[in-house]
């Protein structure tokens, strides 16, 4: 009893690999490995390398923008027709300089995701599930080991981001103290450059732990998916079907094939025997074949009833050990026999039909 148990224990446990069907099954409820922190890495580059790209084009946009505000739009009586044109002008304006901005960063966001999942669209996470707001459910993740790993993760980009962008800060700090003799663009230029400077270097610290989590994520979904052997042999029932129901379909199947059979042997010229092991069925008919072919055969039990039934419809049974054997072995049921066993089978035939006609 307690070995039965202790099997059942370890039958239960999942300890088994996930199945091609299981990962798809999974992935279609948008279950896959995958990483926020690297679409936020990858996302954070090339905004901040977009920046060197066009800073030139941004600040030309931003210089507009003020000297209009203040050398034109401050003479403007406060209407409603100036107020309405002040803003349209004004959501332009920032429109042109925040369109590639969003372009890059959609662009980065769709690579990312592709990177790490392929195409994958599933709405099966927006269905509303009554567990994602069990207030017991939610604390057990909030107290879970994933949660620990997350706190972690998050305090570590903290740091770590933290740590470069002080370094940067703390190398250039002579020439910050030295910002105040000079004019207010090369501030400008020096703080849009810091600013760029210290994006890029941490979103390269943030790829560099993106792919440690990846790596994590990877694990803990392999983990998560695991199957026990009960369910990979459900699983196989489900896709092959019951051994069971199987064996029966195919017992149905061979009785249907043998009554089959059997209702053929009346129809046939001669059965062919070894006298007891074997049993062939043999038929002539020049409309549907130029040879002779094989109406039933078998062994053993179906070749006593295949003689049962000759016996009982007259026909005629003649022994011969030799091809009784070899037509069994090669000529199966519906198949015209080989060229080399005309002439025997022909010998039979003629002799079968001679005695018929004395009859």
């Amino acid at each position: 009893m307690y070995l039965k148990l202790d099997l059942q224990f370890f039958a239960g446990e999942k300890t088994e690999r996930a199945t091609p069907k299981k990962r798809q099954d999974s992935r279609k409820k948008g279950q896959v490995a995958k990483s926020q922190d690297v679409n936020t890495a990858i996302l954070l580059f090339f905004v901040f390398v977009l920046f060197i790209v066009i800073g030139d084009y941004l600040k030309n946009i931003m210089m507009g923008m003020y000297q209009k505000t203040f050398t034109e739009y401050i003479n403007w009586n406060v209407t409603q027709n100036n107020i309405h044109q002040v803003f349209t002008e004004t959501t332009i304006e920032m429109s042109k300089g925040l369109a590639p901005i969003m372009g890059i960063a959609i662009v980065a966001g769709l690579a990312s995701n592709f990177m790490q999942i392929g195409f994958l669209f599933t709405g099966d996470p927006l269905k509303l599930k009554l567990s994602k707001i069990n207030p017991i459910e939610g604390a057990k993740r909030i107290f879970s080991a994933r949660a620990l790993v997350e706190m972690v993760k998050s305090i570590l980009k903290i740091v770590v981001v933290g740590t470069i962008t002080f370094s940067i800060l703390w190398i250039r700090r002579n020439e910050m103290l030295m910002l105040g003799g000079k004019d207010v663009t090369a501030s400008l230029a020096f703080f849009g450059d810091t600013t760029v400077l210290m994006g890029i270097a941490s979103s390269i610290a943030l790829l560099i732990i993106s792919v440690i989590d990846y790596t994590y994520q990877k694990y803990d979904f392999e983990k998560n998916i695991r199957m026990s052997k009960n369910d990979v042999k459900d699983e196989y029932k489900n896709i092959e079907g019951n051994p069971l129901i199987k064996s029966k379909i195919k017992e149905k199947q061979r009785q249907m094939a043998m009554r089959r059979m059997m209702s053929e042997i009346p129809q046939a010229d001669v059965v062919i025997t070894n006298p007891t092991h074997f049993a062939i069925a043999v038929k002539y008919d020049e409309k549907k074949s130029d040879a002779p072919y094989v109406v039933a055969k078998g062994v053993d039990y179906v070749a006593f009833k295949i003689r049962e039934v000759a016996n009982a419809n007259k026909v005629m049974l003649v022994e011969n050990r030799p091809l009784a054997r070899a037509l069994y072995e090669d000529v199966e049921i519906g198949d015209v026999i080989g060229e080399e066993y005309f002439q025997a089978v022909a010998e039979i035939l003629a002799y079968v039909y001679k005695l018929e006609k004395k009859v």
